[in-house]
């Protein structure tokens, strides 16, 4: 990979990173009022589809969408103001945390519904198809998700109709507080798994900014070329609870010696040491914690949206 091509998705994991713990630092306040599910330990693989995408890709997430949001270029003013439930949110201040959208960079929206935005990914495909432009839809979700009865449902319509549709699966091991092995068989991958429907599948190490990389320029390059959908499983690990801004290794759903082997495996880290270059590095930092602190400022002192608003916007415009 080129260095300028290793600072840009640099510097956008770094940007991942300061905005999610700039949230954990400012949750205490008070003025947050709305769940949040951090990103924190999975910055690469949005950060890496923001170098491999085109802005007028569909994309859409999950509850735990500030990565994909930022990935996809997603306004950061805008983003922070929603979470402060401000007027001058991506939402105007009515969805909170888990429903972030950016038109203006065609990120289409983000749901608390486990699996509730994979048909709508599927669909945004689908409209890709019957006008025959280049674009294709990217959808985000968990590995929860492919318990739900619509990911399969979905995946076969994307496969019928060989639909320019990526499944980019984030394998964080559990779903809230349950891990895998609660929830499906011992030793079942679930790339393998979901090749069953029909659909070509891969796997990276979610960890590793050139393997992530490579395998979505390389497959988002097959997809817009005629190949059909892909479903991709990076295997990764959030570092903070399901829910919120703190830690929660101490009550008992997993162990801190497994949180702090994964964290060996930091992705901000182990790029920052490929590209050994300090003065570059320090200046990306300089230019994040400007940016942040402009989009906190940006969000606390814009104003709350007016009651008179409550019922706007609940239907599309005739």
């Amino acid at each position: 990979m080129r260095e300028e091509d290793l600072l840009k998705i640099y510097k956008r994991m770094l940007l991942i990173r300061e905005v999610d713990e700039k949230i954990a630092e400012k949750y205490h306040e008070g003025q947050m009022r709305c769940p949040t599910h951090l990103s924190i330990g999975q910055e690469c693989v949005p950060a890496c589809l923001s170098l491999c995408s085109d802005k007028d890709d569909f994309a859409v997430s999950t509850h735990r969408g500030h990565a994909h949001y930022l990935g996809k270029g997603g306004d950061l003013r805008k983003m922070i103001a929603e979470i402060y439930g401000k007027s001058t949110g991506c939402s105007r201040g009515k969805g909170g945390s888990m429903h972030l959208i950016d038109l203006d960079v065609n990120f289409m929206g983000t749901s608390a519904i486990v699996g509730n935005s994979i048909p709508v990914g599927v669909g945004l495909g689908l409209s890709i198809s019957l006008k025959k432009t280049q674009q294709i839809s990217i959808i985000f979700l968990g590995d929860s998700a492919v318990e739900e009865g619509v990911f399969y449902e979905s995946v076969n319509f994307a496969v019928v109709r060989k639909l320019p549709v990526l499944f980019i699966c984030e394998n964080n091991l559990y779903s809230v507080y349950s891990p895998l092995s609660v929830r499906q068989p011992d030793n079942r991958k679930i790339h393998k798994m979901v090749e069953g429907l029909g659909i070509s599948t891969s796997y990276a190490d979610g960890n590793d900014t050139k393997a992530t990389y490579d395998i979505l320029s390389k497959t988002i390059n097959g997809i817009r070329n005629g190949k059909g959908p892909h479903f991709i499983e990076f295997s990764t690990y959030r570092w903070r609870e399901h829910c919120g801004p703190n830690f929660d290794n101490d009550i008992g759903y997993r162990t801190e010696e497994e949180f702090l082997e994964w964290k060996k495996l930091d992705p901000l880290k182990a790029l920052q040491k490929i590209i050994n270059q300090e003065d570059k590095i320090n200046h990306i930092k300089n230019e994040i914690d400007n940016q942040v602190l402009d989009a906190f400022n940006y969000a606390e002192n814009s104003p709350f949206p007016k009651t008179s608003e409550a019922f706007e916007g609940v239907f599309a415009d005739k």
